[in-house]
């Protein structure tokens, strides 16, 4: 029989809590390389606080968290990132008092592999055209898009993107799945959350319901439309 490869992240038995108040009660799932997964489910199951348990962010954390093999549940944040993660938060985090070309700037190149600028501005058009305008003067689909090429500098390969469409006209939605599908095309691994099964669908390889902090169903990219009563049954749609 044949080893199946390491996965890129693992997570297994992984809780967290914000206070006395449990957030995660075990949640289990991986990731293989190249991959693009989901995780569903409906607001409060514990999708976002899953992304900011990976990444430290949440420091009171149990469980396995594994990067290609590697146990990482008792690395700081600034450790896990150096490992080449990248997390682009749902409220995207920029600094609105900036330029977007310092926003760029300001990440660390961490791991060899990054996007040069060359290669940004061919992938962000939008954001060549601003980037003397502040964050402030940008559109959400603008400020979504400089959140994605901020981490795409630093050699990140894993990407964690949390909720990237959400409060976005259709047409920038339709923008912003391009350049996921693109990211998914060079070979970037990426756990998106996301409510909308059918947008994440077009290049989800496997969806991962989340309720009540836990991993409850798993199905196949190519098995959607067999099961998305199903899946839409979770998410009350």
């Amino acid at each position: 029989m044949l080893d199946r490869p390491t996965p890129h992240l693992a997570v297994k038995d992984l809780r967290a809590w914000y206070g006395s108040a449990q957030a995660l009660h075990g949640m289990d799932f991986d990731i293989r390389r190249g991959e693009l997964v989901t995780l569903i489910g409906r607001n409060g199951a514990g999708k976002t606080t899953a992304l900011r348990a990976i990444m430290g962010i949440v420091r009171n954390r149990l469980g396995s968290v594994r990067h290609e093999g590697q146990e990482i549940i008792a690395r700081r944040t600034f450790e896990i990132a150096r490992l080449g993660i990248g997390y682009c938060p749902e409220d995207r985090s920029i600094f609105a008092s900036l330029t977007v070309a310092e926003n760029l700037s300001l990440p660390p190149v961490l791991k060899a592999g990054g996007m040069t600028e060359t290669e940004l501005v061919a992938a962000f058009p939008n954001l060549k055209a601003r980037s003397a305008s502040p964050g402030t003067k940008l559109s959400g689909g603008e400020q979504q898009m400089l959140a994605i090429a901020r981490i795409l500098r630093t050699g990140a390969m894993l990407l964690l993107l949390d909720e990237p469409t959400e409060g976005l006209a259709p047409v920038i939605v339709q923008e912003i799945g391009r350049l996921i599908g693109k990211l998914k095309e060079r070979g970037f691994t990426i756990l998106l959350v996301e409510q909308n099964i059918r947008f994440a669908s077009q290049w989800a390889d496997r969806h991962f319901v989340v309720e009540h902090g836990r991993v409850v169903d798993q199905v196949a990219g190519a098995e959607l439309g067999a099961n998305l009563g199903r899946l839409q049954s979770y998410l009350g749609v």
